[in-house]
């Protein structure tokens, strides 16, 4: 896995972080903790999708970032548990790891960041 796939990782786990912190924040710490969550989701994102396909980068961003969500919800906020909607997220994280895989980067020997 090459940086810019980390990148599109790393953006994903702070989208899950925004999201979270749109509902749940309710002073200026925690908004403050949100909308850098945003703009560190945001640039990563836009860095990985000048080496990446931006349809991919987008995709992959969404799916994980939606995944991670609803198991957070599930962990820390005690969202019932519900088999159909772990098996709904399980095919979507599929078609994720899937979308990576079948995906050639656009960078080139000694050119990566």
């Amino acid at each position: 896995m090459n940086t810019s796939w980390i990148k599109v990782v790393i953006a994903a786990v702070f989208e899950v972080f925004w999201v979270i912190g749109l509902k749940h924040a309710d002073n200026f710490a925690t908004w403050t903790g949100t909308v850098i969550s945003i703009v560190v989701s945001f640039y990563l994102m836009i860095m990985a999708g000048r080496k990446l396909p931006v349809g991919t980068v987008y995709a992959v961003f969404v799916g994980l970032g939606t995944a991670g969500t609803a198991f957070s919800d599930i962990v820390f906020f005690d969202e019932p548990f519900n088999i159909t909607k772990i098996i709904l997220i399980l095919v979507l994280l599929a078609g994720v790891i899937g979308l990576k895989l079948v995906t050639k980067d656009n960078v080139k020997e000694g050119a990566e960041s």
